[in-house]
């Protein structure tokens, strides 16, 4: 492995410097989802109850330490429990743009080490075929016949880079539209139950919604 990466030029350490990044986001990101996945429709049932019996500091506690998206959005909205229907819904909404972002952090990264490993692979393609050809030229300088072995070297290199290329590319491609899909998913989530919680909090308060 270390002569492949050795013939593969200095290329070869930028792409595995590329796949540890793709790797490290996406084992980070899988915790984070891991963590932030709970039943919502047991949550907000407890919250209600919570809420029914007036113990709002109790319920607000308990957002803060549930971790996900809901909960936070939920306790949001738990603070502006005495406002409008309207307030609380700005206020959600606002909270849930920003766990969009939290569930987004670093996917760009890995969608443009996606895009661009095959680019340096690439590079390196064209980098090995120059080395080729400049062996060639300068043996035909100094008149003398170029062996297939002179040229390995460039030729190494150029195969080497252009399949590292798609050896990060490919999983990394794959493994940020799979956690992409995630993102969705917990957005439908989040799209789904802000009326629920909203009419939980309505409820809770025992008021008629502005």
């Amino acid at each position: 492995m270390l002569d492949l990466i050795q013939k593969g030029g200095p290329l070869m350490i930028l792409l595995i410097v590329c796949s540890l990044f793709t790797l490290t986001i996406f084992i980070e990101r899988m915790i984070h989802f891991y963590c932030a996945k709970i039943n919502a429709r047991a949550f907000l049932q407890y919250v209600k109850e919570m809420m029914e019996d007036n113990r709002i500091q109790e319920a607000l506690d308990f957002c803060r330490k549930t971790p996900g998206p809901i909960a936070h959005i939920f306790g949001v909205g738990l603070l502006k429990y005495d406002r409008t229907r309207e307030e609380m819904t700005k206020a959600m909404d606002v909270a849930a743009a920003h766990e969009v972002v939290r569930l987004e952090k670093n996917l760009n990264m890995m969608a443009t080490i996606a895009y661009i490993a095959p680019l340096l692979g690439l590079l390196g393609t064209v980098s090995g075929m120059i080395a080729a050809f400049q062996v060639i030229q300068d043996k035909a300088a100094s008149g003398l016949v170029v062996n297939p072995g002179d040229l390995a070297g460039g030729i190494w290199e150029a195969l080497i880079t252009t399949a590292a290329g798609l050896i990060v590319a490919i999983p990394s491609y794959v493994a940020y539209n799979y956690l992409i899909s995630r993102v969705d998913h917990m957005i439908v989530e989040m799209e789904e139950n802000v009326e629920e919680m909203i009419d939980v909090l309505i409820s809770g308060r025992g008021a008629d919604a502005h």
